[in-house]
């Protein structure tokens, strides 16, 4: 009967063990999705960053800048456009998207505007217009200017309807006019720069 009550406790503490043992493994899995899942979040909470460096594309005109675009969390992308165009100081200069990420034959390579929507080019903001009518900048007594827009109509990476990589930035040697089809009518291409994705 002893033996009998010792083989039943042996027996019984071997089913703890053992099911102690599980709940271990199972704990230590947990633990490991749990990490996955905190990595991933990490990730994808990251923000996608773009970049453009504007020069010149005629010996005659000196260009200078940068475009920086950063995807926000409201689903927004926001540019921070930087220029320096001292002949042009004091005047007012057209900027626009084009399609091609080639600044080659004076900044033609480029292509025309960037329109993935099929609008009417137009004043930014105001329906219809290109999703790349920046439109008109004012350059200050140094030929400076910033400008900072943020849009929902652009994404870095997303659908060919909004992604802004391999696309180029064109600064115009005129103003535009925010009719003329499809361009504008702003002059002379004298400053691009390709739109690529930062790492």
């Amino acid at each position: 009967m002893k033996i009998n009550v010792i083989n039943t406790l042996l027996f019984s503490a071997g089913i703890a063990l053992a099911s102690m043992g599980c709940n271990s493994a199972t704990n230590t899995h947990s633990d490991a999705d749990s990490t996955a899942l905190v990595d991933s979040d990490s990730v994808s909470s990251q923000a996608l960053a773009a970049h453009a460096d504007i020069t010149a594309t005629k010996t005659d005109t000196a260009v200078t800048g940068t475009a920086h675009f950063t995807s926000k969390g409201d689903g927004t992308v926001e540019m921070t456009l930087s220029l320096t165009i001292p002949a042009k100081a004091n005047q007012t200069i057209a900027v626009h998207f084009h399609e091609h990420p080639d600044c080659s034959d004076a900044g033609k390579g480029a292509h025309g505007h960037w329109n993935p929507t099929n609008e009417a080019h137009g004043k930014w903001g105001v329906p219809p217009f290109h999703s790349g009518d920046i439109g008109n900048i004012q350059l200050d007594k140094d030929g400076k200017a910033e400008v900072t827009i943020a849009s929902d109509r652009w994404s870095i990476g997303g659908d060919e309807k909004t992604n802004i990589l391999n696309r180029s930035i064109i600064v115009h040697s005129g103003v535009d006019d925010l009719k003329t089809q499809p361009t504008g009518n702003s002059g002379s291409r004298i400053g691009c720069g390709p739109i690529v994705q930062m790492n």
